[in-house]
């Protein structure tokens, strides 16, 4: 077997997790709205959606195109990057329980969850995606995509994560204090 065809395979494995987080989130929407979330962000999201469809079609297409090789050296290095993005994003879906979501959802008066990843880091989950947003195409040297894909996901991020830092110190008045109290101590 290839190493070209072991990381295709690797990529289809990404992809089935990609939809059974879809599957949370779509369980996670319908319970949300059902408690009385409010959507933000809809504008942006189908750039998020166009954006990460784009990740994986460059990890396959470059590589294939383009006749990247498979570089140990970064390979290996790369795998355990994105295998090390994979488990911190399910540690975050994991604390979020079903706050967890790929939509911008908030419902009122929630506080913020402080436990697990989200002790150490603002916004984990973004940490894992753009880890992975590197990583996954260097597994086989895919750099334009890793490059492109990078450049691309920090400015929507910064779009996304100032939607969400919003929103939650909008409909949730408790994120503000526990946000200012963070800030404050460090």
């Amino acid at each position: 077997m290839t190493t070209t065809t072991l990381y295709l395979l690797l990529l289809g494995l990404v992809a089935a997790e990609r939809l059974a987080e879809l599957a949370v989130a779509r369980r996670n929407t319908r319970l949300s709205l059902s408690l009385g979330a409010i959507e933000y962000g809809r504008g942006h999201y189908p750039a998020m959606v166009a954006l990460h469809t784009a990740l994986f079609l460059g990890c396959v297409v470059e590589p294939l195109v383009a006749h990247r090789p498979f570089l140990p050296a970064l390979g290996w290095y790369a795998l355990a990057l994105a295998l090390a993005a994979q488990a911190l994003r399910w540690w975050c879906i994991a604390t979020l329980g079903p706050r967890w979501n790929t939509r911008v959802l908030v419902i009122p008066g929630l506080p913020p969850v402080a436990a697990g990843p989200y002790r150490l880091l603002r916004h984990p989950n973004y940490v894992a995606v753009v880890v992975e947003g590197a990583a996954l195409p260097l597994v086989h040297t895919a750099w334009v995509t890793a490059a492109g894909f990078t450049l691309l996901n920090l400015l929507l991020l910064g779009v996304r994560i100032r939607c969400e830092s919003d929103a939650l110190a909008h409909a949730a008045p408790v994120y503000r204090s526990a946000v200012a109290a963070e800030d404050g101590a460090r």
